[in-house]
């Protein structure tokens, strides 16, 4: 009987694993239709294609090395891990299966690198951004991802992100501003006397629709996280975990539309959007203990300084199309600051001493990759091939091919 309910709690487990994973496989789509929606239409085939070959790196990079740096045979409390190949064996103890556990965090690794896609847009060469791919998802995510779930030195000295602020969305946002500051901004964005022009995006129904997939997969990002379902207590905190997400996202969404109207007397979609994405985020790093209140107060936080932080990115001339950088990473470090208002086990000094090694970890390492890119093959098209659109240019195929004849510049 005993063995019985051990194998049923093993399936259970295993099963919302997968379900976990399969939401926030979801996750991508919303990536790539919030990006498609925020770019202009010349550049909505390049990006979409992005998108789907990021996440396929992603899981072969993270299959074939990945994993195993950030998993496998490391020693507790290190700093350099152990490399090797695969996913190793499975453990006699598991609540769950190796695969399903591969398949959870493998996700999480294409989310990270969705971030930088929409950040680079619009100017990137296409093979550079993949071969970036295949550096940040094989080697630079799980070397940080050891310190901390692969029970590394930050975890052992009681740093703490539930389900990634830092560790997914924080070192997204680190590269995307390295591999922006490499790449300038899109021509025609600034002007030389520090005049600010805006480029809409081409389609806000499909940007749109991209949020709501996101808050969606979010679910299974935050709530999966917990890792265990098969018990009482397991499924209370999950249930908590779903309540605190969505309040966070919702609230995040209301603070963004009310900053916007005092600041500019509109409700401006675009930042409502990340309003929603930035609660999201920044309760990521803590969504199983903070009251309701409080997660409503956190997604109020998060979408307030997101609209500020993409106003002062833009100031500084940072170009980025989609505003990753501030909801991935300025509300991203939000969240793990907050932490230890409802986790008595984070303290601000190992939180602090947390998100600056992850993030300045993944900024040095992203610069140097992009820097031998820059050096080497180059990362940004030439201005007639960035006038003409990156559509033409990397992949020959319109999005929009009725409105070819009148495509704006």
């Amino acid at each position: 009987m005993e063995n019985t309910i051990v194998e049923l709690k093993f399936s259970l487990d295993t099963f919302y694993f997968l379900m976990s994973g399969v939401l926030v496989m979801w996750m991508a789509a919303g990536f790539a239709m919030l990006e498609a929606g925020l770019v202009r239409a010349k550049n909505t085939t390049e990006i979409l294609t992005k998108n789907v070959a990021l996440f396929s790196i992603a899981c072969t990079m993270f299959l074939l090395v990945g994993y195993n740096i950030m998993y496998v045979d490391n020693a507790e409390g290190g700093f350099i891990p152990s490399f090797g190949a695969l996913i190793g064996t499975q453990a006699a103890d598991a609540d769950h299966s190796l695969e399903s556990d591969f398949f959870f965090q493998v996700v999480f690794v294409a989310t990270a690198m969705s971030i930088v896609s929409g950040a680079v847009a619009e100017r990137m060469k296409l093979w550079a951004f993949l071969i970036f791919t295949v550096v940040l998802t094989g080697f630079i995510y799980p070397i940080e991802g050891y310190w901390t779930w692969g029970a590394g030195f930050l975890s052992e000295m009681g740093f703490v992100d539930f389900a990634g602020s830092a560790i997914v969305h924080g070192a997204g946002a680190a590269a995307a501003l390295a591999g922006v500051l490499f790449l300038g901004a899109r021509k025609g964005k600034y002007g030389k006397n520090g005049e600010i022009y805006p480029i809409p995006g081409s389609n806000l129904p499909l940007a749109t629709l991209g949020t709501l997939i996101l808050w969606m997969g979010w679910f299974g990002f935050n709530g999966g996280s917990q890792l265990l379902i098969s018990d009482a207590e397991n499924a209370t905190a999950v249930g908590k975990i779903f309540l605190n997400t969505n309040a966070a996202a919702a609230c995040g969404a209301i603070a963004a539309l009310f900053v916007c109207k005092v600041l500019w007397g509109k409700a401006d979609l675009t930042m409502v959007l990340n309003g929603a994405l930035a609660g999201l985020v920044t309760i990521t790093a803590e969504p199983a203990s903070p009251t309701p209140l409080l997660a409503c107060l956190l997604g109020l936080l998060g979408g307030s300084l997101v609209v500020f932080s993409i106003v002062a990115l833009d100031k500084a001339k940072i170009d980025d199309p989609v505003g990753a950088i501030s909801v991935h990473g300025v509300c991203g470090a939000l969240g793990i600051m907050l932490v230890p208002l409802s986790n008595s086990d984070a303290t601000f000094v190992n939180q602090l001493i947390g998100l600056v090694c992850i993030l300045g970890f993944v900024f040095i390492a992203s610069s140097i990759v992009w820097a031998i890119l820059k050096n080497t093959m180059g990362i940004r098209v030439t201005e007639e091939e960035e006038l003409n659109g990156m559509d033409q240019h990397d992949c020959g195929i319109d999005a929009y091919p009725e409105f070819v004849s009148v495509r704006s510049n």
